[in-house]
């Protein structure tokens, strides 16, 4: 018996929820007015449809992708299996010819800003929209390791060649890009590349008087690197709305999906930190000659405030509050000799902004009470950065639990305790991230490590979101 329109279209949609929609470049179907309701009625691009068993042909070449790893972590100024990578160093500059070769390769257009970002696009059949974006950054803190950031970047030019080999035609454009400078290792301001792309001014400006610790300004920092244009980087701004989604894949950097024995993490919100700078100031003296009760020790007044850190964190009463003083230097460092002079420097992350101003408005009240109390000057307070945190679009988020679900693999929804460019790519679009496992959530360390099979099926659940997402 013949089907009717309407149960034609139930069995059709089913077919989309159930499978990955493969699309052919026939002309003559497009034409057809019966096909035409079909696309209206559905809301996606049905015309031209030759299908396939879409899972078994969301192949990823693991083995070619893990090679890309390794030749990429040789690009170091440390040696193995430490990874050293510093913006605009002469490593950095083969390994993002690397990174373009790559790109080239799997045929996408590849194109460069002033300030090194890296994008290469495939083109959808619908072009004039806003493209689906993906991508990480490459640089490497000091005896880092050599998945942070690169699974990201090479994992998504992996996701494009799974998605062109199984036939996959994309609406909207796919473009990757490889951030600048996502750790503050050369010139102290991190995800430099995405700051910028979300349009900061006041970054713009900064860069124009920044130099490094040899002294080298970041333009001639960038001069080296082939950028030229890097006085004026406006250039670089993307208007609100330039992609249609972002999504990084990434490796944890935590212990929750390994301990878990879960494949992939999709990430709900990124945590944003803030960052204090903060002196006090004593008289010091000969730490056998002043008597106790005529002490003005700067370094007793940096370690109460350490401990009022942790107290304030605590607090807060939420587990995604933390605290960290990271830095904290006594002078005149010598064992007899009492501190003149302290000085700390304090992240402070949460999810929730106002929760986490408000840990830093403590931390604040008591360097003044420690200051008044122990008779030291609070000589500086500053607050270097305080980025808003990011939540995650919902559409990408089912997108990418849709994935994990058609291609069977367990998953939970998570916090990004880190953050990463994501969070300046969610003031341009909507934002999501992709989590695959890691030894230990060892990071930023040599010992970092992903498995070759969690980095694939990282790989596939990106390909599939990026197919949806281009779609829609």
């Amino acid at each position: 018996m013949a089907l009717t329109l309407s149960s034609s279209l139930i069995v059709l949609l089913g077919f989309f929820i159930c499978n990955f929609t493969l699309i052919s470049s026939q002309k003559n179907e497009y034409d057809d007015p019966t096909t035409k309701t079909m696309e209206e009625f559905s809301g996606y691009p049905v015309h031209e449809p030759h299908f396939q068993d879409s899972f078994s042909s969301l192949s990823v070449d693991a083995d070619n992708l893990q090679k890309q790893i390794d030749e990429l972590s040789s690009f170091s100024d440390t040696p193995a299996p430490s990874v050293t990578r510093v913006l605009y160093s002469e490593k950095d500059v083969l390994a993002r010819r690397y990174i373009k070769n790559l790109m080239a390769i799997s045929g996408l257009s590849v194109r460069e800003d002033d300030v090194g970002n890296i994008f290469g696009r495939w083109d959808g059949y619908e072009p004039e929209l806003p493209p689906v974006s993906t991508g990480s950054h490459i640089d490497a803190i000091p005896y880092s390791g050599k998945y942070d950031g690169v699974v990201g970047v090479l994992g998504a030019i992996e996701a494009i060649n799974v998605l062109k080999r199984s036939g996959f035609k994309p609406k909207r454009s796919l473009e990757v890009i490889m951030f600048t400078s996502e750790e503050p290792t050369r010139f102290g301001i991190s995800c430099l590349g995405s700051r910028l792309l979300a349009g900061s001014e006041e970054l713009a400006e900064l860069l124009k008087r920044t130099a490094d610790g040899q002294n080298t300004s970041f333009s001639d920092a960038a001069r080296f690197a082939g950028y030229k244009n890097a006085e004026d980087l406006s250039s670089v701004f993307l208007r609100k709305g330039s992609y249609s989604a972002f999504i990084e894949l990434h490796i944890e950097q935590g212990p929750i999906l390994e301990e878990e024995a879960t494949s992939i993490g999709v990430v709900t919100a990124i945590a944003a930190p803030a960052s204090i700078k903060m002196d006090f100031e004593g008289n010091g003296g000969h730490a056998g000659a002043v008597l106790m009760p005529m002490r003005n020790d700067a370094g007793l007044a940096a370690a109460e405030l350490a401990l009022a850190v942790e107290k304030h964190v605590l607090e807060s009463g939420s587990i995604d509050t933390v605290g960290t003083v990271g830095i904290l230097e006594l002078h005149p460092g010598a064992i007899n000799s009492i501190p003149s002079k302290s000085h700390l420097e304090i992240d402070t992350r949460d999810i929730n902004e106002t929760r986490r101003n408000i840990v830093i408005e403590k931390i604040h009240n008591s360097a003044l009470a420690i200051s008044k109390n122990r008779k030291v000057k609070l000589s500086e307070f500053k607050i270097v950065n305080q980025d808003p945190p990011a939540l995650s679009d919902d559409s990408i988020i089912k997108a990418a639990e849709s994935a994990c679900q058609e291609l069977n693999l367990s998953y939970k929804k998570m916090i990004s305790r880190a953050y990463h460019d994501s969070l300046f790519m969610a003031r341009i679009s909507p934002m999501g991230m992709i989590f695959i496992p890691c030894y230990k959530g060892y990071s930023h360390k040599p010992e970092e490590f992903a498995a070759t099979h969690d980095i694939a099926n990282g790989v596939r659940v990106l390909a599939l979101t990026l197919a949806k997402l281009s779609l829609t």
